[in-house]
């Protein structure tokens, strides 16, 4: 049997997932990385994007959405703190795409002297609109 790391991933509202795993793909903001078991301690800002736990020798994988956050990596052990995080397989699709087109309305309406926080946390939304999308396709 391979060794195995913790996983978790966690938003402010639950526990999205806990479960033993052999590797932990995840979107840092300097890119992507792999963590295996014994990585060397790190903490890292995460991008809006995907993260796949692989076990049983990469032959099972699971994709979950995530609009950003923090990773932090210690022995044996992941921990996500994510903003919004989903698994691909409890995507709504239609209501990703609805949210989708009700943010690009949204964003459209909104004044040339809008703030920078404004634009950015609607740029923050149609990009969590988008990766739900995409890694819903990810389902078995």
């Amino acid at each position: 049997m391979a060794r195995t790391l913790m996983c978790e991933i966690i938003t402010p509202e639950r526990i999205v997932y806990t479960n033993e795993v052999e590797m932990v793909v995840a979107p840092t903001v300097d890119g992507e990385i792999g963590i295996l078991p014994l990585h060397a301690p790190l903490v890292s800002a995460l991008k809006p994007g995907e993260i796949r736990v692989k076990w049983d020798n990469d032959k099972e994988v699971e994709w979950f959405a995530v609009a950003g956050g923090y990773i932090q990596v210690h022995e044996d052990k992941v921990i996500i703190l994510a903003d919004h995080a989903v698994v691909a397989s409890q995507i709504d699709v239609e209501r990703a795409r609805q949210a989708l087109e009700h943010a690009k309305e949204r964003m459209a309406a909104l004044p040339p002297e809008a703030d920078e926080v404004e634009v950015s946390t609607m740029e923050a939304e149609l990009k969590w609109c988008e990766m739900q999308i995409e890694v819903a396709g990810r389902r078995k």
